[in-house]
C-alpha cells in the first residue's frame, strides 16, 4: 500500500528551481561518499545546490523500490562489497558497519531544512553533510540531541536555537512537502542529484553531473 501522501502525486506538479537539487537520505553512505565531490563540482561551475533530505519510505512505497532491511541477501552482500571498493577508492574511511546505523534522521532532516528555509543552502549543506560524516566516518549517534547540538555548533550555527526552530511541525510539513516533489521529478533512489529535467542517481553518477553543468 503507497503512504496516502503518494496518491497525491497524480496531480502534484514540481516546484521551479533553477539549480542543482540534491536529494537525500541523511542515513545514506552513497550520499556521503559523494558529498565532497559534489560541493566541490558545484563551486568549480559555479553552480548554485539546494539540499533536500527526503523520507524514502515514502518514495520507496511508491517507486517499487525495497528499505535496506528487505532486500535479498545478495543484494546487501553485494552492498557491502561495493560499499569497500568506493571507500578504497576515494579514501574516505568510512566504517562498513557503522555502530548507530540506521539513524533516526527525522531531526537531523528538519534542523536541515530549517536552516535552508530561514539561513540558506550553504550552512544547510554544510550541517547535512556534517551529519554523514559523523555518521559513516566517526561512528556517532546522529539521532541524538546533544550530538546534533555538537554538529551544528561545528558548522557555525547556533545549535539551541536551531533545534528550537526544527521543533516547529511546518518543518516536518515542509520535508513531506519536498518528497512529494521528488517523487514527482521522478526521484527513486539516495542521492539523486537533479539539474533542470535530468536526474543523475548515485554518486557514481557524478562525471554526467560534471558534464551537464559544464554545459550552464
Amino acid at each position: 500500500m503507497l503512504d496516502e501522501r503518494a496518491r497525491t502525486l497524480q496531480a502534484q506538479s514540481v516546484t521551479p528551481h533553477s539549480g542543482t537539487i540534491h536529494f537525500v537520505s541523511l542515513n545514506s553512505p552513497w550520499t556521503h561518499l559523494g558529498a565532497a565531490r559534489l560541493e566541490a563540482m558545484v563551486a568549480r561551475h559555479n553552480a548554485t545546490l539546494s539540499i533536500y533530505p527526503v523520507e524514502f519510505s515514502t518514495i520507496f512505497s511508491a517507486s517499487g523500490g525495497l528499505p535496506l532491511p528487505k532486500r535479498s541477501p545478495q543484494r546487501q552482500a553485494y552492498r557491502m562489497q561495493d560499499l569497500a571498493r568506493w571507500r578504497d577508492h576515494l579514501s574516505i574511511p568510512i566504517h562498513l558497519r557503522p555502530r548507530f546505523f540506521p539513524a533516526d534522521e527525522g531531526l537531523a532532516a528538519r534542523c536541515v531544512i530549517a536552516a535552508r528555509e530561514t539561513i540558506g543552502d550553504g550552512p544547510a549543506i554544510a550541517l547535512a553533510h556534517g551529519v554523514l560524516k559523523a555518521l559513516w566516518e566517526e561512528e556517532r549517534d546522529t539521532g541524538n540531541r546533544e550530538v546534533l547540538a555538537t554538529l551544528i555548533g561545528k558548522v557555525g550555527l547556533d545549535a539551541t536555537s536551531l533545534l528550537a526552530l526544527a521543533a516547529q511541525e511546518q518543518w516536518a510539513e515542509q520535508r513531506a512537502r519536498d518528497t512529494l516533489d521528488a517523487l514527482a521529478r521522478g526521484v527513486f533512489g539516495a542521492p539523486s542529484y537533479v539539474a533542470g529535467e535530468e536526474i543523475f542517481w548515485g554518486q557514481d553518477r557524478l562525471e554526467f553531473l560534471d558534464r551537464r553543468l559544464a554545459k550552464g
